[in-house]
């Protein structure tokens, strides 16, 4: 905090300090946002044209918002990064439990300590990041979490029951003068959204029926899952009419825009030994469009329940998962270069496990065989983005002829690259493939390993396509027709 800000009420009145709604102060920094060219969510990827155009409406409105959709798309994210819209400092009137403003204080210590020290009385400054303030929605939280109870201590210790001086805050009075969210709404109980009612409208709360009034400056901001999802509660209608702006988000609308979110949020970056790895981390980008179609598909498959969604999460996660496989072998081959294989995704089995919820009819034990038959779909589809099944014609008729070759997600890249050689023409693609789709691989290992992979994925292309079969058993793979 700067010192040479106003430390009494006296000396903040003659600074020309203005007392401004938090509505309209999230509502002037938008505008200078705007006018600026500055974005409001700069780490949000894929709303620019859609969510973010209704959330700048709401506050231009000064509306209460309820961000609406399936998990797992950054709508707790948003929400936080509200706090931004606010000013680096405010004034309180120090030591107030709920940020009263020196010029408006509503509780009655602020009232009490202004009436006896006038403009001698002091006043301290918080950071934005302290007026925001979130509680997840569970059935067990009760209007006392929320608005406040009486302390049976202070009424002790000899206070009337009925006086502000006997209460306890809580969350929301505590947000007075910031942005206060609660995450999934319809979790919450009727009752306690009941509570609600009057904070939302008429702006005040009533603790224990004491006709004690706090007039709280605030902006309310919720989450939900739409609410035709079974498994969950539902908002009730009197408090959807109080909420302002409803804002529905949704998941990445492109595969590009969908890469790009699982860029920005898995770990990738891996190193090996003293962190000088020779080849480093190569992530082929048809690896990355794989991952990315595969949760693409599962959004639209039949046999997972869309009203649940597919979290983005699952993507990262099994990106995630299929970078540690490669990280793995290249540890048991001491190779310095990463590069993921097809082979790889077999690792996003573990890391999809729970991210889809099967429909009624699935019966249980079939995630696995879902997932693996999604993951397969992804790779036909993204072969073709690449690759004309029909050039591969001579390797097709080199199986044909009854041979075999033999590969496993633990096999170095100079014993795959070995292994295919004997196969007429597919080293050569291989590395050709490797130049153009992974020209992050610069190192000589690293070319090796990038080789390998693109070997395998014309290999498991051709399988998806039937032109070869294959059977997996015991960590090898092996392709024959």
């Amino acid at each position: 905090m700067a010192t040479d800000r106003p430390r009494t009420l006296g000396e903040l009145r003659r600074s020309g300090h203005r007392l401004e709604s938090v509505k309209d102060e999230m509502r002037r920094n938008l505008v200078r946002k705007l006018q600026s060219g500055e974005p409001l969510f700069p780490n949000i990827l894929g709303y620019e044209e859609t969510v973010v155009p209704q959330i700048q409406n709401a506050i231009l409105s000064r509306h209460d918002m309820l961000f609406l959709g399936l998990r797992g798309q950054a709508k707790t994210r948003m929400l936080r990064q509200l706090v931004h819209l606010l000013d680096d400092a405010a004034p309180i009137v120090e030591g107030s439990e709920i940020h009263d403003h020196p010029f408006h204080p509503v509780s009655r210590y602020a009232r009490d300590l202004i009436a006896e020290k006038g403009d001698d009385a002091p006043v301290a400054w918080i950071g934005r990041e302290e007026r925001y303030n979130e509680k997840l929605a569970t059935p067990d939280v009760t209007i006392a979490d929320l608005i406040g109870e009486i302390d049976m201590i202070k009424h002790a210790e000899g206070r009337y029951l009925s006086s502000e001086a006997t209460m306890h805050y809580g969350l929301i009075p505590r947000t007075n003068r910031g942005i206060f969210c609660i995450n999934e709404l319809p979790d919450l109980a009727p009752k306690i959204q009941v509570g609600l009612f009057n904070v939302l409208e008429e702006r005040d709360v009533q603790i224990r029926g004491y006709p004690i009034r706090l007039e709280l400056d605030l902006c309310l901001v919720f989450s939900a899952n739409p609410e035709d999802y079974t498994n969950r509660g539902r908002i009730v209608t009197p408090l959807k009419d109080r909420i302002g702006s409803v804002v529905r988000t949704h998941y990445p609308l492109t595969r590009e825009i969908g890469m790009a979110v699982n860029d920005q949020n898995a770990w990738l970056d891996r190193s090996i030994g003293d962190g000088e790895a020779e080849g480093g981390t190569s992530v082929p980008g048809y690896i990355k469009e794989v991952v990315e179609e595969a949760s693409r598909l599962a959004r639209t498959s039949p046999h997972v329940n869309q009203q649940s969604g597919v979290s983005v999460r699952m993507s990262i996660a099994n990106l995630e998962n299929v970078v540690s496989n490669a990280e793995r072998r290249a540890l048991a081959n001491r190779e310095s270069a990463i590069v993921p294989r097809v082979g790889d995704l077999a690792a996003a089995l573990s890391s999809s496990r729970g991210k889809l919820e099967l429909t009624m009819s699935e019966e249980d034990g079939h995630e696995d065989k879902l997932i693996q038959r999604i993951l397969d779909e992804a790779v036909k589809n993204v072969f073709l983005l690449h690759f004309d099944v029909r050039e591969f014609r001579p390797i097709v008729q080199h199986f044909e002829s009854g041979q075999t070759l033999e590969t496993g997600d633990m096999l170095g890249s100079q014993a795959v690259l070995d292994r295919i050689a004997k196969v007429p023409g597919l080293r050569k693609r291989a590395e050709e493939a490797a130049a153009e789709l992974v020209p992050q691989a610069k190192t000589p290992e690293a070319k090796l390993a990038a080789a390998a992979s693109a070997a395998e994925f014309i290999l498991e292309g051709l399988h998806v396509h039937n032109k070869l079969n294959k059977s997996a058993k015991g960590g090898g793979t092996s392709y024959q027709r």
